[in-house]
Formats: C-alpha cells, sequence, structure tokens
C-alpha cells in the first residue's frame, strides 16, 4: 500500500500521508517521494493548488524515528553521525522543495499534527484544522532541535518569544489556541473541513497563477528587506502580471462588469 496518495482534478492536486496505523508518521522514503512530488507538480501546468493532509483522522505524528522508519540513526556512533548527515540532506531537500513551490499550498489538519507533521502544516500558505485539531513541536522531548524550517516560520508567524515557549516546552496546543497564534487560517467542524478546504483550493486553482506566485513570493521574502526593496519588489512583480493572459482578462472581464475566467496563463 502506498505511503503517500495523490490525486488530481479541477487544477488542485492533494498529497495524503496514508500510513493511519502509524498516525501518517513520515518515514525517510515518504520525506523523499513528498520531494519529488513537489518538483513534479511544480512544473505540471495542469496543478494550480496543492493540498496536504493525512489518511485516518490525523494530519502527521511527524518524522518516524523508529528503526523501520529510518529517518534518524538510533546510536550516536561516528557512523551514525555520517548517517545522520545524510538523512538529514535528503529531508532538507524535500521540504526546500515544497516550500519553493510558486503555487498555493493549503494543510488540512484533522487531529493530530506534531514536530516535523507540525513543521509541514504551519508551512503551507493556508492551514485549515477542524475543532478536534491538536499541535505540538515536540521536538525538546525527544532532546532533538526544530527541523522541516520551524525555526525560521514560527517567529514569523507568532513572534520570538511565542516560539521559545511552544518550543522549549513542547506542550499540546488546541486548534484554537492555534488559530489565535497564527498557526491556523480556519477552524471547521470535521465534518465540513474537508469540503471547505477543498472549495478554497478550488478558488485558488481557478485564479491568476502568476499574480498568486508574484504574492506569495513578495510576502514570503518581504521580512528580510527594506519598504524601498519592497516597493521594487512589487513593481517587478506587476510588470511580470501585466504582460499575462489573466491580466488581459481581468481588464476585460472588469470593463464589461463580469467575472473573470483566468486560464492560468
Amino acid at each position: 500500500m502506498a505511503q503517500i496518495e495523490v490525486e488530481q482534478n479541477e487544477g488542485v492536486a492533494t498529497i495524503t500521508f496514508a500510513r493511519p496505523d502509524q498516525k501518517n508518521a513520515i518515514s525517510m522514503s515518504m520525506f523523499d517521494e513528498l520531494g519529488q512530488l513537489a518538483s513534479q507538480l511544480g512544473y505540471d501546468d495542469s496543478v494550480r493548488a496543492i493540498v496536504l493532509t493525512g489518511a485516518g483522522g490525523h494530519f502527521s505524528s511527524g518524522a518516524d524515528l523508529t528503526p523501520d522508519g529510518a529517518a534518524a540513526p538510533s546510536r550516536p556512533t561516528s557512523a551514525a553521525a555520517g548517517s545522520l548527515r545524510a538523512i538529514r540532506d535528503r529531508i532538507n531537500a524535500s521540504i526546500l522543495a515544497l516550500h519553493q513551490l510558486s503555487k498555493p499550498t493549503v494543510a488540512v489538519v484533522p487531529g493530530i499534527a506534531a514536530g516535523a507533521g507540525a513543521s509541514l502544516a504551519i508551512g503551507c500558505d493556508l492551514v485549515y484544522a477542524s475543532e478536534e485539531a491538536r499541535f505540538s513541536f515536540i521536538f525538546v522531548r525527544r532532546a532533538l532541535a526544530l527541523d522541516c524550517g520551524a525555526t525560521w516560520i514560527l517567529p514569523r508567524l507568532v513572534g520570538l518569544q511565542k516560539a521559545k515557549e511552544l518550543t522549549f516546552l513542547g506542550d499540546w496546543i488546541s486548534a484554537r489556541d492555534a488559530e489565535s497564534l497564527g498557526l491556523v487560517t480556519r477552524i471547521l467542524p470535521a465534518d465540513e473541513l474537508v469540503d471547505s478546504a477543498r472549495e478554497t483550493a478550488l478558488r485558488l486553482a481557478k485564479g491568476p497563477t502568476v499574480a498568486l506566485s508574484m504574492i506569495k513570493h513578495g510576502l514570503d521574502v518581504s521580512h528580510g528587506m527594506s519598504f524601498a526593496e519592497v516597493l521594487d519588489l512589487e513593481a517587478r512583480a506587476q510588470s511580470i502580471c501585466t504582460a499575462t493572459h489573466d491580466f488581459a482578462e481581468g481588464m476585460k472581464a472588469f470593463v464589461e462588469r463580469r467575472d473573470p475566467d483566468f486560464s492560468g496563463g
């Protein structure tokens, strides 16, 4: 049985972690496959939005640290240290491929999102969670540092001190608390979660792809830029957007007082 399932429909690709018996713990092979999928979907013009979720009522309990999962060596030997470096390089390459997607990404979190699972969820552009969802940056409880980009993402979402509290203690937080902190975009009843997230993903897939990619890139890099640099970035982005078919359609729809029909070009 595949540990990651992929479905494409109406411009939306849905990636599902499919190890429900292990609460979707992510094995090394799953990290590899996730990176390959991110690269493939990034170049697939028929895919205009991506959903990331988990099977069996949970998002992911994090990296599989068991010997079978091979996400980390079990003994602190010099050989294990070399193996760990190789593993981290592979994992980081996959996470970077996911982060660098120019297309909108939506995390759908029905239950637990812990460790690397929590990092992957909050790394998406939008995070939809059920009322039963719980999050934990549990690394410290395993005597591990943060990974999968949490060191970069968390302070940007919640501020430095709150990021330290969440990661120093590794406590579980509810969906409501996660929403109030800015980790979750929207909370929904469990029976409405998938349909609502799907509706949002479809809206994104029908949007102007170049404009969305420019907006996403600008917001992602703006933290390290001055106001003047951001103005220059926006000007360059607008010059790219105004050369697209979608811009022409948007202007035509405005004049004709109708909704635009964006083709993604």
